[in-house]
């Protein structure tokens, strides 16, 4: 199996055998462990630039999603419209906020191409409708960096092979702190659930900075943002997600008011009288309050005691009519960028250029410090 000496010697570097898992937003979850000795990417500089200073201009702020699949509600009141408030103070603070369309971690499992090239723009049409200002931020796709990027594609077991599962799949936490390290990534929007997907880069990243004896990858800290937890229609256990198999156990920022209303309509709620707050004793209903407070920019105390004495039936309508008029804005605006020819791909080519442009003598420091250039 190929390594290039860059991701080898990060390998070593990392001192690990087996790594607890990292992720981003992700149509799956990622529970396995993974092993270092195996590496998911090769990264090498297409063209030559200038040696970085020893610290980033700006302290850089990044996160990701994978394309695949809708975008849900869960998405976006979990992760895209906290990044709608990161870019704005990150642009007030002199930070710079980098959003990438994961578009090579897509490929961890098999894809259809051209499902995923439309998939992959779609994704990008949704951060701009949500409210990403590429004036404030930074969006692009990550496959579009311009450095030579390959994915292992070997199966490491037979029985892994009769699936068709990638390397990439087992070996995603190396995948995520290449991300991290790739753009000296100071900040990570996380919730307080993930603050230990951090833990393989930070440890790369002192490894390295203690090997070299210099200070060169800043700290990856988390940013503990409000994280609104959304769970699924049909399973208060399990998070709202776009890989499900059933698609009424999720909202899609797409569906049309029909089709939310009915959602909601069969979502999940238990026999018990009138609405209150339980997320112990009542999950599901609990599920459906954090949703309609979202919405309603309020608490769930506020909307559990407007529905005291509701029945389930009408507590849900009212949440759907306030999911209708909560994403009808982004439904607009989703519609207006996808028929404007070629904005979409501007923003993702300027981007790309802007990403390259930091990550590029990134990665020329790091070979010039382990003497590989």
């Amino acid at each position: 199996m190929f390594l290039s000496r860059s991701c080898r010697a990060a390998t070593q570097v990392a001192g690990l055998g087996k790594v607890a898992y990292y992720s981003y937003i992700s149509g799956w979850p990622i529970s396995q462990s993974a092993s270092l000795s195996s590496s998911a990417r090769v990264l090498q500089a297409a063209t030559k630039a200038k040696e970085p200073t020893s610290k980033p201009e700006k302290p850089i702020i990044l996160s990701g999603i994978q394309p695949t699949g809708h975008p849900t509600l869960g998405n976006y009141l979990g992760a895209v419209s906290n990044w709608v408030a990161l870019q704005d103070h990150a642009h007030a603070a002199n930070e710079q906020a980098l959003f990438m369309v994961v578009d090579l971690h897509a490929l961890t499992m098999p894809q259809n191409p051209a499902k995923l090239r439309q998939e992959r723009r779609d994704m990008a049409v949704t951060l701009l409708a949500c409210g990403l200002d590429p004036n404030k931020c930074i969006i692009f796709e990550q496959s579009k960096s311009k450095l030579k990027v390959s994915m292992e594609n070997d199966t490491v077991a037979d029985a892994v092979a009769a699936e068709n599962l990638r390397l990439g799949l087992f070996a995603y936490p190396v995948l995520m702190a290449a991300d991290v390290l790739l753009y000296r990534a100071a900040k990570i929007p996380v919730g307080d659930d993930q603050i230990q997907h951090l833990e393989l880069a930070r440890d790369i990243a002192t490894t390295f900075n203690k090997i070299t004896k210099t200070k060169y990858f800043p700290m990856p800290k988390p940013i503990i943002t409000e994280t609104k937890r959304v769970m699924s229609l049909r399973d208060p256990f399990s998070k709202m997600s776009k890989s499900d198999p059933s698609d009424q156990s999720r909202i899609n920022l797409v569906d049309p008011p029909s089709l939310i209303a009915q959602k909601i309509k069969r979502a999940v709620t238990d026999s018990t009288m009138g609405i209150t707050y339980d997320p112990e004793n009542r999950p599901a209903i609990a599920n459906l309050l954090r949703i309609y407070a979202a919405m309603k920019q309020t608490t769930v105390e506020a909307i559990a005691a407007e529905h005291a004495q509701s029945s389930a039936a009408q507590f849900k309508e009212g949440l759907a009519e306030a999911v209708v008029s909560g994403l009808a804005p982004i439904q607009s605006e989703i519609a207006r960028i996808q028929a404007e020819s070629g904005y979409v791909e501007q923003v993702l080519e300027e981007g790309a250029a802007k990403a390259r442009a930091i990550a590029q003598p990134n990665l020329m420091e790091v070979q010039r410090l382990l003497g590989l250039r």
